[in-house]
């Protein structure tokens, strides 16, 4: 039987570690749930705490991070990409893409990485998708965009296609990719060919905020799936998105979001400890969450 985090004694003592998420707004993060969880799962001393931290204190807040001794921090929306320049080291994925959403903290030393690409590949690895024969078509081209292609490409993905809003976006991603892995095929399609391209590849992926609303909205007509698709959407909120509900109805498989929202966590955590993130026993813990639809 796994204990609800709400349900376990909270003990704080001197030797407490703590760790943290830095955003603006932070109150609706499932982190602290996710984290909190995990380390009281594996009986750790250690305690996560959101933090509501303005753009214009950033610099002070990592500041006073390193001085109160925290030992790790998740970053989210607006501070993923400023952040990058305030630490010291980054790591070179973390640098391509140009965020971070992940910081270690040792003896004084703050390292950011992005574990966005990690975890959105662990739902794949899962479900035995042969990455090294896909063709892929994904929607967007901004920051989680970026580490979600660099991951694929790493992976072995032979074609990639990126189908932006704004064209010339996603372009100069799709040559900074196909510069950077030259054995593979990374291109760019205009927005108005996005059904066309999806049609023609067995992984879609929506790498965009269309759907977070629930207002029924989607970037793709029903028609475009079959039953051979795999549609991924990392919108996590709600669980099933219009998307993924399109796909479903048309026979296709679907992952929705909260799998990549646990995978970068995972890796977090990981990268703080050294041990094996409850991803089982967390996503049961987070998933009643998500299934309002409003």
């Amino acid at each position: 039987m796994v204990v609800a985090a709400a349900d376990l004694p909270l003990a704080i003592s001197g030797s407490t570690r703590l760790y943290g998420i830095l955003g603006d707004p932070i109150a609706h993060s499932l982190s602290p749930l996710m984290q909190t969880f995990a380390f009281q799962q594996h009986g750790l001393d250690c305690l996560y705490v959101p933090f509501p931290v303005p753009p214009e204190r950033l610099p002070q807040a990592i500041a006073g991070a390193v001085a109160l001794g925290i030992c790790g921090l998740n970053v989210t929306i607006p501070h993923k990409e400023a952040i990058v320049d305030l630490l010291d080291d980054v790591s070179a994925e973390a640098r391509f893409v140009g965020a971070v959403n992940t910081v270690v903290i040792r003896d004084g030393r703050t390292v950011g990485y992005n574990t966005d690409g990690i975890g959105f590949l662990q739902p794949l690895c899962d479900v035995e998708v042969a990455l090294t024969s896909t063709s892929v078509c994904m929607l967007g081209a901004g920051g989680a965009a970026r580490a979600i292609a660099m991951a694929l490409l790493r992976a072995g993905c032979p074609l990639l296609t990126l189908v932006n809003r704004t064209y010339e976006r996603g372009e100069r991603l799709a040559a900074a990719l196909q510069e950077r892995f030259p054995t593979a095929v990374v291109r760019c399609r205009a927005w108005t060919q996005a059904a066309y391209v999806a049609r023609e590849s067995s992984l879609v992926v929506n790498a965009t905020a269309v759907g977070l609303h629930a207002d029924g909205t989607t970037l793709l007509p029903e028609t475009c799936f079959r039953p051979e698709h795999l549609v991924y959407d990392i919108v996590y909120r709600p669980l099933y998105t219009p998307l993924l509900q399109a796909a479903q109805r048309r026979g296709a498989r679907t992952i929705p979001g909260i799998e990549m929202l646990i995978g970068q966590g995972a890796e977090a955590f990981r990268l703080w400890t050294g041990l094996p993130f409850p991803t089982a026993a967390v996503r049961r813990l987070v998933q009643p969450a998500l299934l309002v639809t409003s």
